[in-house]
């Protein structure tokens, strides 16, 4: 009688270790998991929700600016979404114009939660790639840095810069109306507005 009491007590002592173990090996895969979080994957998380006021995100960009941005498509190094509750108010930020996002708690959850491993094609398109197709497209644009804003329309984008010709937005882009072309550098662009 008392080996049955001492074998039942070995069996919850193992089985209580055992489950402690498989809860430390859980925990530590989750903190691998957030080290490896990185911008895209928590904008991807809150995009990815149905509930709209969960998905807005208020930007603050380099120089202090802050944006109210409802994710639409999200890219290897980029966010493209409608801006400051806006339907009709489109634009692009760099990730590396990005100071800070600020989230509300019921965001920060959301945020971190795992998504869907296989990515889709935009997550391989980089900025100079979208910023060619406004080109292609011949889509007015408003190019915001640090230094002020400047409207136009991309003519050519290189590796690191692109050329705008500068005229108002309401004009199509002709010779006649272009007072300048403005080459700009990636590193310098914070926010395109469409």
């Amino acid at each position: 009688m008392r080996w049955d009491h001492l074998f039942d007590d070995l069996a919850g002592q193992l089985e209580h270790e055992l489950t402690a173990e498989e809860a430390d090996l859980q925990r530590e895969e989750e903190r691998l998991r957030l080290g490896r979080l990185g911008l895209r994957e928590r904008i991807v998380a809150l995009r990815r929700t149905r509930d709209r006021a969960l998905s807005e995100l208020s930007v603050v960009v380099l120089g202090g600016t802050r944006l109210r941005v409802r994710p639409v498509t999200v890219g290897r190094d980029w966010v493209a979404g409608d801006l400051d509750g806006r339907d009709d108010a489109q634009g692009v930020i760099p990730f590396r114009a990005i100071d800070a996002i600020e989230l509300r708690d019921e965001q920060v959850e959301v945020s971190l939660e795992a998504g869907d491993p296989a990515p889709d094609l935009s997550s391989k398109l980089g900025m100079p790639f979208l910023l060619r197709d406004l080109c292609r497209r011949r889509v007015g644009v408003r190019i915001d840095t640090p230094v002020g804003s400047v409207t136009g329309t991309i003519d050519r984008v290189g590796r690191d810069h692109l050329d705008l010709a500068e005229h108002e937005l309401e004009v199509p882009r002709r010779r006649a109306a272009v007072s300048g072309v403005r080459v700009i550098s990636l590193d310098q662009v914070v926010v395109v507005r469409l």
